[in-house]
């Protein structure tokens, strides 16, 4: 079994936790900065840093993108919604009714005949 230490107030504590309540008192205190581990490893630390500060950028990229979607897709349902009413004002002034008042006043009338078509062979 494992050993059991008594510590000042008198309760049992196995002798891991010690090590992991140092641990954390080394970061907390900033002790392990000094340690030659972290300074080993200080290119793959600065590495970490620039992939977090990346990983940062594109999220504030993704919200310009999707802020620029979502106001060109309003701009182009505005746009669709202005063509559909000047195609339906066009279709409206160009009914065939309409056009033979305006061609009246010209003097101009409807044919009653067919239109035909003459093709000439050369």
């Amino acid at each position: 079994m494992g050993r059991v230490e008594k510590n000042t107030v008198g309760a049992d504590k196995p002798v891991g936790q010690g090590k992991k309540a140092s641990a954390l008192t080394q970061i907390l205190n900033g002790e392990f900065l000094t340690k030659s581990f972290v300074l080993n490893n200080l290119p793959y630390i600065f590495f970490i840093l620039f992939l977090l500060m990346v990983f940062v950028a594109k999220g504030y990229y993704v919200k310009q993108l999707n802020d620029d979607i979502k106001m060109n897709q309003t701009e182009l349902n505005q746009n669709a919604a202005d063509f559909i009413d000047q195609k339906t004002e066009l279709e409206d002034e160009t009914k065939r009714y309409k056009l033979l008042e305006r061609l009246k006043e010209r003097g101009l009338k409807e044919s009653l005949n067919a239109t035909k078509v003459i093709r000439v062979k050369k």
